[in-house]
């Protein structure tokens, strides 16, 4: 593991807003150390143990989906904010193509009903990200 920071912030009076980042290898081996990051804040949120374990599956899920056309000795990033009763994950990497996860496939499809609301951005150099947004109690966080 590369880096590990934590900061807390008061975002204009709404209140408490945690992030958690970690950046570690590009490579499968390491997926565990963000299932348990996951699973770590998601309980420190008070999830339910099926909302923890739905969101430790859709965080592997995700990461598996980049790993699968990420840069060869590239680094896997994960930012996990913690807002009010929301966890918000972006995963991202240096990928070969740039292209975001196909939608319409059965992984993307268990991704959304493990996380709730699910998005995928590239941008210009490459990085695919992919941000998985769950709110307590159920459904994607309204917004």
């Amino acid at each position: 593991m590369s880096q590990r920071s934590a900061h807390t912030a008061d975002e204009a009076g709404t209140g408490q807003r945690d992030f958690v980042e970690v950046r570690l290898p590009a490579e499968g081996a390491y997926l565990s150390v963000l299932r348990t990051a996951t699973a770590g804040l998601a309980a420190r949120l008070d999830f339910t143990l099926d909302e923890i374990e739905d969101l430790r599956i859709a965080v592997d899920e995700a990461c598996a989906m980049l790993l699968d056309q990420a840069v060869a000795g590239g680094i896997l990033s994960c930012v996990f904010n913690l807002v009010g009763d929301a966890l918000h994950v972006t995963v991202s990497a240096p990928t070969t193509d740039g292209r975001t996860p196909a939608r319409d496939t059965f992984a993307w499809t268990v991704l959304s009903a493990l996380a709730g609301e699910v998005d995928a951005t590239v941008s210009d150099d490459k990085v695919v990200a992919i941000s998985l947004h769950k709110k307590r109690g159920g459904g994607p966080e309204q917004t």
